[in-house]
């Protein structure tokens, strides 16, 4: 499947100027359906589907769960300990950008996760070095790298480990349009 980069960057505004402000303070009350001025999970998920219409990412749910868990953590709730479990407007350029990013990364691990059963064999990941190196670069010690990245030393990689090694390498697919503003 064939993922149109253009058109999920251009349903995500996170430059920082007015018009793409208001435009990011639209898209989050329609995020929040209850206008309570906090996103939950469920809340972000459904929109997903139903406000940005962007189904492949609506499937890569680990994406969206990193993206999330990033986002509320990024700062304080200015509504105590409740909005810390949820994403405020404050977060939500953070969150579309995070979205973006690991929804790169879950794009990279599907591709590299030949079997589809969400995690990374060694096989896996030596039959795919030389993809994973236009992403990441030279790969000198294949096992040595799949071992670094097993952080949980299961023999596996999971998306998890997958992402904290992807952000270190600073992984680029090849294929995406990475004309989304991050500053």
């Amino acid at each position: 499947m064939s993922i149109d980069w253009t058109a999920i960057n251009a349903k995500l505004p996170t430059e920082k100027t007015a018009e793409k402000k208001k435009e990011r303070k639209d898209l989050f009350n329609q995020f929040d359906p209850n206008g309570n001025g906090i996103l939950s999970l469920a809340e972000v998920d459904k929109a997903i589907r139903d406000v940005l219409n962007i189904d492949e990412v609506f499937d890569a749910k680990p994406a969206i769960m990193r993206a999330f868990q990033a986002a509320k953590a990024r700062g304080v709730s200015k509504r105590g300990d409740l909005g810390n479990d949820y994403i405020e407007f404050n977060e939500f350029r953070f969150f579309l950008l995070s979205l973006r990013q690991y929804f790169e990364y879950w794009e990279a691990f599907a591709r590299t996760d030949a079997d589809g059963d969400r995690r990374i064999s060694l096989i896996e990941f030596k039959e795919a070095q030389s993809k994973i190196e236009v992403w990441v670069g030279p790969i000198g010690d294949i096992d040595g790298e799949f071992a670094k990245i097993d952080t949980n030393g299961g023999g596996m990689i999971l998306f998890d480990e997958f992402c904290k090694w992807a952000i270190a390498k600073s992984l680029d697919l090849e294929d995406d349009d990475d004309n989304i503003v991050v500053e």
